[in-house]
């Protein structure tokens, strides 16, 4: 345990502050975050670790899905108009079941939100992760927060000049890698990646990286933390998500103020002291550059680095973790009306703690049973709704369908024997990475017979054909019917298909149209 005045002051200034506002057009100010250590810190690190290494990693996962079908474990196959996902495949016309994700994914954003604020900006989008990352290449390559800002400030020489130029090779490095990463997922993996560095793939494919190396590059090396503030919605809509029961990253005033570097000094001339000893740890690991004893700010993405760095000083000072915590609202206010008398005076430590220095009983702490409330529960039962609703499409969903088309013109034709004939076509769609045969049958429609036109199948009322996989099968079907049978001038009749190995089916209510002569 050591003493306030032996905690090192960092000169760290909040270069977004609450308190005075930048000009939208301003010049960037850099930001030079201390790396923190700590429980929150080790959470981000695993975070980033299993993110990145989905993104990378998954192109290069296989799936054997047999001989007539790509063994990529996630393919969006654009030229086949195909989207694999393991054992699952999907048809442009089921895109419903990627709406259904995204209508998840936003239901997620809201429940995650308004529980515990902006986890997603500080743990898990992309930007975060990939800003993460080029930190740590910019701490290896050119130090800590004291090194890195000493080496921008000083001048040009020749061990800045290497320094920088390595640093941001390895950047265009990591953004060329992510472009790369990216265009995998359309094409299988092992065989663009050779065609990439032969110079025989497409140029779409030179082009996706060149933009994303780009855009990687400028976002997460350049830009950080204005792509947050200015270019982002979401720090502004998250007013919406957020209530008195929300989680947020919170500076505990009511414990911390008045803050002082000579606690026993204060003390001893009578006047009380808070926790907080304006060390400025807190905003020297701040990756937004905020002050979080400015209270909540739209720059804020809830990462919890200044908690980490707060809870280190404490433990150097022997003192109770928590000055900055995760804390609701409603928590903070109840414990500020017990640190202020219930607002007749300012915040005092001495209305938090008892006479032996503990934290009153009086002050309120969070738990977790405070999440669930009516709102949580409705965002949980929305997207446990979307969820299940999908989970039973996918499960019994068919894999053959079957759609007709009638002839337009002429929409009959009288035989010289005064049967009527009508043209159709029938398209067969195999929705499996397997060939079949579907037996087609003529269900109704009295005395009718169909034909094939282009195969030598007997006309009649029933045939089989084969289809190939994960393919669409367009025939031209007549059917005709004598005269004598004729009973109207649009009769309906079904054509069902089916595939006898796997007892799937599917039908198609049709029409038979016929001239008034005919009856």
């Amino acid at each position: 345990m050591v003493d306030n005045t032996q905690i090192e002051r960092l000169e760290a200034e909040s270069v977004n502050s609450a308190k005075a506002r930048q000009p939208l057009y301003t010049p960037r100010k850099k930001i030079f975050p201390k790396r923190a250590s700590g429980s929150f810190r080790r959470f981000k690190w695993l975070v980033m670790a299993i993110t990145l290494g989905i993104y990378y990693l998954t192109p290069w996962l296989r799936w054997d899905r047999g001989p007539f079908a790509p063994d990529q474990a996630v393919l969006l196959d654009l030229a086949n108009r195909r989207f694999y996902f393991f054992f699952i495949e999907i048809w442009p016309q089921e895109f419903y079941y990627v709406a259904g994700l995204l209508v998840m994914a936003g239901v997620g954003l809201f429940l995650v939100t308004s529980t515990v604020g902006r986890a997603w900006c500080g743990y898990t989008c992309p930007q975060t992760v990939w800003v993460d990352l080029f930190l740590v290449v910019e701490r290896a390559i050119e130090g800590d927060r004291n090194a890195r800002m000493k080496l921008d400030a000083g001048p040009w020489t020749a061990r800045k000049l290497v320094l920088r130029v390595s640093k941001h090779a390895m950047w265009l490095v990591i953004g060329a890698a992510t472009g790369g990463a990216w265009i995998f997922y359309f094409a299988d993996a092992p065989t663009l990646v050779g065609e990439l560095f032969t110079g025989t793939a497409a140029p779409v494919a030179y082009i996706t990286v060149a933009v994303l190396t780009a855009t990687t590059y400028t976002f997460g090396g350049l830009m950080r933390e204005q792509v947050c503030t200015y270019m982002c919605p979401w720090p502004r809509i998250q007013a919406a998500m957020l209530d008195e029961t929300s989680l947020t990253v919170t500076y505990n005033d009511w414990r911390g103020e008045p803050r002082s570097r000579h606690a026993k000094k204060v003390q001893a001339a009578g006047r009380p002291v808070g926790d907080c000893v304006d060390c400025n740890a807190c905003v020297a690991v701040c990756p937004m550059g905020i002050d979080i004893r400015d209270s909540q700010q739209l720059e804020c993405i809830t990462c919890a680095l200044c908690i980490d760095a707060c809870n280190g000083v404490m433990d150097k000072l022997g003192k109770e973790r928590g000055l900055i915590s995760y804390a609701t609202l409603s928590d903070y206010n109840a414990n500020m009306a017990v640190a202020t008398a219930g607002g007749s005076c300012a915040a005092s430590p001495s209305l938090v703690r008892t006479a032996d220095g503990k934290f009153s009983d009086r002050l309120a702490h969070f738990h977790v049973s405070k999440i669930f409330r009516p709102r949580t529960f409705i965002y949980m039962g929305a997207w446990t709704a979307v969820g299940l609703a999908l989970l039973y499409s996918l499960l019994t969903r068919d894999r053959l369908e079957v759609n007709v088309l009638h002839d337009r013109n002429p929409q009959f034709v009288t035989l010289s024997d005064g049967s009527i004939r009508n043209g159709y076509t029938v398209k067969l769609l195999n929705m499996i990475p397997e060939p079949r045969t579907i037996v087609v049958t003529m269900q109704g429609l009295q005395g009718a017979e169909m034909s094939v036109v282009g195969a030598e199948i007997p006309a009649g009322r029933s045939f089989a054909i084969p289809v190939e996989p994960d393919r669409l099968k367009m025939l031209k079907v007549f059917v005709r019917q004598p005269a004598e049978q004729i009973h109207g001038t649009a009769q309906t009749f079904t054509f069902r298909v089916e595939d006898k190995a796997s007892f799937e089916s599917d039908e198609y209510i049709a029409t038979f149209n016929a001239p008034e002569t005919a009856r």
